[in-house]
């Protein structure tokens, strides 16, 4: 509502820019993290420039619905305790979030880490359960004063209805204070949702991690005794197997991996280059003594860890399929989009032959050696 109101008419877009000069309020994309974050962030850091800028609206303007609407938003909306809390609350989630999705989209990120930084923003999710109402609410009246808001929740008027025989009463409910049911109206439902998304959209992660955990890096491949290893071979051969055919022999596997626990170079303790499973596959083709290691290692190092980067995939869907283009083919569109991943094989190709293979082809004159 705030920016479809400022961006709707030029005149006040310009007050608003006399009063707030830092970050736009213009609507951002819909569909990457970051832009959430920073369209929270304009109104958190330039809430009291804009509640101003509002303000002023509603004084100049000779339009009386509009001076009544910048007037509701001023009065109402901005100068609310809850909403300054609930933008606290919003970017601090927000922040954290895009933090991780922005290391997800790396290109030499492996399941082991998209692992970790997971179960790390769980955590803190937990832990901002326990305690970030606390420190939101001294966030949020840090601003309020500012502002000169008085840091108090607005009292709802209780909702009375008639209570039947046979129906127990929720006492506890009912003598909750205004900040008790803001807590668990908004905050924690926020909260408890974003933890239970994480959960069950990155749980395949987590089975990931069971079946191919101990390929790893090489300190963890070392730290396995026989009969963990045996367990773990065992584990990746059922996993990988479909039917009566495998991708590779179990005892071979076990027996290679024995080997490589004990020809690792000294090197691969080195904390400040640790031997990942990329390092491992490299090393192991120099090698080219473990046939059945280096398919699972391949294996493992082709499984998607995220779908983060069809965020941007909107985007260039936009230019293959545009406006003038709604009546296109789906294996036409199929072409366009492969053209465009494989640009860099694309740009060695030779579109003489090309042409002229597909102009015979097409060409109604058949041409007959003599």
């Amino acid at each position: 509502m705030l920016i479809y109101y400022l961006c709707n008419s030029t005149k006040r877009w310009a007050v608003l820019r006399d009063y707030v000069d830092g970050l736009t309020l213009k609507s951002l994309s819909t569909t990457r993290w970051e832009s959430h974050v920073e369209s929270v962030k304009a109104i958190k850091s330039q809430v009291s420039e804009i509640r101003e800028a509002l303000r002023k609206l509603a004084e100049i303007s000779d339009d009386v619905e509009l001076s009544r609407n910048a007037d509701i938003l001023v009065n109402k909306e901005l100068s609310s305790f809850d909403f300054i809390l609930s933008l606290v609350i919003w970017y601090e989630i927000l922040i954290k979030i895009n933090m991780v999705s922005k290391t997800l989209q790396y290109e030499d990120m492996s399941i082991d880490v998209a692992v970790t930084c997971l179960e790390g923003l769980v955590i803190f999710f937990e832990k901002y359960r326990r305690n970030g109402f606390n420190s939101a609410m001294v966030e949020a009246k840090e601003i309020a004063l500012k502002m000169e808001i008085e840091p108090i929740f607005p009292v709802k008027r209780p909702v009375c209805r008639k209570r039947h025989f046979d129906e127990i009463g929720n006492t506890e409910r009912e003598k909750q204070s205004a900040e008790e049911s803001f807590r668990a109206d908004y905050f924690l439902v926020i909260v408890d949702i974003a933890i239970s998304e994480l959960k069950e959209r990155f749980e395949q992660l987590h089975t990931l991690q069971s079946i191919f955990g101990f390929l790893f890096d090489a300190s963890k491949l070392k730290s396995l005794d026989d009969d963990e290893l045996k367990y773990s071979c065992e584990n990746l051969h059922l996993a990988l197997k479909h039917g009566d055919t495998s991708d590779f022999d179990l005892e071979d596997l076990y027996s290679e991996m024995q080997i490589l626990q004990v020809t690792f170079p000294s090197e691969s303790y080195d904390t400040d280059k640790p031997w990942t499973s990329i390092r491992i596959l490299e090393y192991l083709k120099r090698m080219d003594i473990f046939p059945n290691t280096m398919i699972a290692y391949r294996i493992l190092l082709t499984l998607p860890v995220t779908v983060a980067s069809t965020e941007r995939s909107f985007s260039k869907l936009k230019l293959l399929k545009s406006y003038l283009r709604t009546t296109m083919t789906q294996d036409r569109l199929n072409g366009l989009a492969i053209m465009c991943i494989e640009k860099d094989m694309l740009e060695t190709i030779e579109y003489a032959d090309i042409l002229d293979e597909f102009a015979s082809q097409n060409s109604r004159r058949k041409h007959f050696l003599r």
